[in-house]
């Protein structure tokens, strides 16, 4: 219960990442306040609570701007919500030059937009208590080109955005780091890639890298580390790979399963078809500059 006490927020937790990070935040004892767009999904999050609390929040997009009067405790916000997963692959495949340009908003108005205003009334909180965490999430298309631009530059904005505030933040006391999970196995993953054929258009390999990627909890277990790290504004403003931050606090995924590492030269080899036979000779431990992930080919 290395949370005990602790009050956090946690944007989009109905469902995928965001109700993975609800639930291992109310694990570590947290009382953890999650928003979403559906109360059904969101109390069936809060039935699968086992410590903790995980009080219900019915977000809608349009209050966002009402102001209010911020009080009481806040240690942890967890910039999550996402609204653009369906037309990501209702659209994959396209140019973004054939593509309604509304996609944009589809795509970074929940999500970019929606992160940045809850950053301002979370830090406001934080800022007058000397002390919180404030976790963007964020996705490797935020480091190179990934299903397509709206998306790119708006997980590349997420990065700049926990960078930016990081530089105001740090002399309050407040970190804020913006989290890349790999893949991840969401219930619309599930059902929009690993249940169908690939469209016509879309990348072969991108239902191998998701049967293989990792829970919606890891990202949760991350931030539970991280919150209780010694040496924490250390790494404000930095993006945290979920994979790094395995490494540095020894996890495991909830089934046991080691989490895929991005940087290592073994899975960046499986990655290109000529090649793909050397990362079954190339030791595991082997690992490239980050730097390297925005020079590889479009799969993860």
């Amino acid at each position: 219960m290395s949370l005990s006490g602790w009050v956090c927020v946690v944007t989009g937790a109905s469902r995928g990442i965001g109700r993975g990070i609800a639930l291992q935040l109310s694990e570590a004892g947290a009382t953890v306040y999650i928003t979403g767009r559906q109360e059904t999904s969101l109390k069936q999050t809060a039935a699968q609570v086992t410590f903790g609390r995980l009080h219900l929040k019915c977000w809608r997009p349009s209050l966002e701007s009402r102001g209010g009067n911020c009080n009481g405790r806040l240690d942890i916000l967890v910039n999550n919500a996402y609204a653009g997963v369906q037309a990501i692959f209702e659209n994959m495949g396209k140019k973004f030059w054939e593509t309604d340009p509304s996609i944009w908003d589809s795509i970074n108005n929940t999500g970019l937009r929606g992160h940045y205003f809850f950053s301002v009334y979370a830090s406001r909180i934080m800022v007058a208590q000397g002390q919180g965490l404030i976790v963007t999430i964020s996705s490797m298309g935020g480091l190179r080109y990934l299903f397509n631009v709206p998306y790119g530059v708006g997980k590349a904005a997420c990065n700049r955005l926990a960078a930016d505030m990081a530089v105001e933040l740090k002399k309050r006391g407040v970190a804020s780091v913006s989290l890349l999970p790999g893949a991840v196995q969401t219930e619309l993953v599930t059902q929009l890639v690993l249940e169908k054929e690939t469209p016509q258009g879309g990348d072969p390999t991108l239902k191998e890298v998701f049967a293989n990627g990792e829970s919606t909890e890891v990202s949760g277990m991350c931030i539970v580390n991280l919150a209780k790290d010694k040496h924490l504004m250390s790494l404000t403003g930095k993006i945290l790979l979920t994979c790094d931050l395995a490494k540095r606090y020894g996890i495991k995924d909830i089934d046991g399963r080691s989490v895929t590492d991005y940087t290592s030269l073994t899975f960046l080899l499986s990655r290109v078809p000529y090649l793909s036979w050397l990362s079954a000779v190339v030791p595991s431990f082997i690992h490239l500059p980050r730097f390297v992930l925005t020079l590889t080919s479009n799969r993860f």
